[in-house]
């Protein structure tokens, strides 16, 4: 099933540098990569928040909101990494005044419900190895 959403941008009130450690970046991206339509839905249950992820961008909106970004993970750079397990550099940018208190727990929360989104994920079945007739080689 897909789901078109509509999400609205206020005005940006600041910006910052953060960094994501390379295990929630990795799950994050390989999640993305599984999802058919190059965007995934996570909920964070806990916050009552809903991350969107695409490949330009992880947004997150308070889901009693009205749709509105609070917070939006921009510009990450994983080619400055020398090693698969080294974090990733990004700008945490904030439309909400409360912007920087969310970030403050989303950065745990969103690795949590990674882990949950994957754990749900429905891999394809096993791969069988078939034995071809006409002799041994």
């Amino acid at each position: 099933m897909i789901v078109e959403e509509t999400f609205y941008r206020p005005p940006e009130l600041s910006r910052e540098p953060r960094t994501l450690p390379a295990e929630t970046y990795n799950l994050a991206h390989l999640q993305l990569k599984r999802a058919a339509t190059g965007c995934l839905f996570v909920p964070l249950r806990s916050m009552q928040f809903l991350a969107v992820l695409d490949n330009e961008e992880f947004i997150f909106v308070d889901r009693e909101g009205r749709r509105m970004i609070e917070l939006a993970w921009q510009h990450f750079a994983p080619q400055t990494r020398h090693a698969l397990d080294e974090p990733v550099s990004y700008e945490a940018v904030y439309y909400s005044p409360t912007g920087a208190e969310v970030m403050r727990r989303v950065q745990g929360e969103f690795h949590k419900a990674l882990r949950d989104v994957e754990q749900k994920t429905v891999l394809p079945g096993l791969a069988r190895v078939m034995k071809l007739a006409g002799g041994n080689r």
